[in-house]
């Protein structure tokens, strides 16, 4: 152990440590590409894992509310805490079924219907250019490049109909994934207890205990802004579908349960989520009746305005109270990167991020700051004379007196 800590110590260890460190740094840059890919691959085999994880995480909280409300007179914790996580998994198992008995049955109609009158859509369209615009000269090649344009995506449809069936087996088998991450998730919420004990005792015999607090007291604000954020997104969404089906409903427009479950399921992205849904619900919408389309497309900009300035306000409050700018930040550095999941973790993400840069940097800042301020503005203490040169000095003040 002697040697190693003299070997730390030679200068030229340092120097060659940085110099590994630089170029391990310049081989990664290099070939992110292939790092990434396999950090990627890695983690896809801890996919379900990861998925049971990310579900148990979502139905705690309504465990939490079946316990606490529900099976509140119940004595025994264990059984307590057993009854929740069977209510909970009744209500999300009926929840998702209700959802797909209404889901599936009209978006197989609407495919039949967009698919048998993908012809009479192209015709009618074309019409619609050459009567709206072939008057005009200077629109002309407009006119003709719009007719290929149509010509090739009706032909691209039709020719990569295979296309379609396979990627509708891959979503098979993600839903069989998804089922059994939902079987893990199950196990993983009886075990929250005792998984959760286990860590802190863990993190108790490692760390001191000013560590200790700091790192729990961060967890504990952290799962705060998460829960929060899921449990009131949710909410949201389902407010913002429940209000869109009655809208529809009152109007006697068709595909009332795709297009509510279509519009609340992409509230839940944030920023670019209310665009989609209400150009997805206005396309579904287009191929029944027009006119219907187009009193959608109204309401919803005017039910995203209300959601936007009144509903999200009450529900969140200012607990993820962060500028615009770095939510939009977030969203394109997540989107990128993991894609539709890094966009709906990046609200959460900048309020943690957000939290950390205000409570934990900058006040280290500020109190390494006030202690070189400190330092410097302190007096310099002049040594004391020693008895030697007090002796020698007071005869010498005696002899020059007399």
């Amino acid at each position: 152990m002697k040697n190693i800590k003299d070997l730390i110590k030679n200068r030229w260890f340092a120097n060659a440590l940085a110099g590994c460190i630089t170029v391990a740094f310049y081989l990664i840059l290099s070939n992110i590409n292939l790092v990434w890919e396999t950090i990627m691959g890695f983690i896809g085999y801890f996919s379900t894992v990861i998925g049971g994880i990310v579900i148990a995480y979502l139905m705690n909280p309504l465990a939490e509310v079946y316990q606490r409300k529900v099976f509140k007179k119940v004595n025994s914790e264990s059984a307590r805490w057993t009854l929740s996580i069977v209510c909970s998994v009744v209500t999300v198992v009926l929840f998702v079924a209700v959802i797909m008995s209404m889901l599936i049955p009209q978006l197989f109609e609407s495919v039949v219907t967009f698919v048998g009158n993908i012809d009479s859509y192209a015709k009618a369209l074309q019409t619609f250019l050459h009567t709206s615009i072939k008057n005009y000269e200077k629109f002309e090649h407009l006119v003709v490049s719009s007719e290929n344009i149509i010509n090739t995506v009706v032909n691209y449809i039709k020719d990569n109909s295979s296309k379609i069936i396979d990627i509708s087996t891959s979503a098979g088998k993600s839903v069989v994934t998804w089922v059994i991450s939902f079987i893990l998730s199950v196990y993983m919420l009886s075990a929250k207890h005792r998984i959760c004990n286990g860590a802190k005792q863990f993190m108790e015999a490692t760390l001191t205990e000013e560590h200790f607090n700091s790192i729990m007291s961060f967890l504990n604000r952290c799962n705060f802004i998460l829960n929060r954020y899921v449990v009131f997104s949710l909410i949201d969404g389902l407010i913002v579908g429940s209000v869109n089906a009655i809208f529809m409903l009152i109007f006697g427009m068709q595909y009332i349960g795709l297009v509510s479950v279509v519009v609340g399921v992409t509230n839940l992205v944030p920023t670019f989520g209310p665009i989609v849904g209400g150009v997805i619900g206005g396309f579904i919408l287009l191929m029944v009746k027009p006119v219907h389309a187009l009193i959608f497309i109204i309401f919803i900009i005017l039910l995203q305005t209300v959601d936007g300035y009144i509903i999200k306000p009450k529900l969140f409050g200012n607990t993820l109270g962060i500028s615009g700018l770095l939510i939009l930040l977030f969203i394109l550095v997540g989107g990128s990167i993991w894609g539709i999941i890094g966009i709906l973790i990046a609200i959460p993400l900048a309020a943690i991020t957000d939290y950390i840069y205000r409570e934990i940097f900058m006040p280290y800042l500020k109190s390494k700051h006030k202690k070189i301020k400190n330092n410097s503005e302190s007096p310099q203490k002049v040594p004391a004379a020693s008895d030697e040169e007090s002796t020698g000095k007071s005869k010498k003040s005696g002899g020059q007196k007399k």
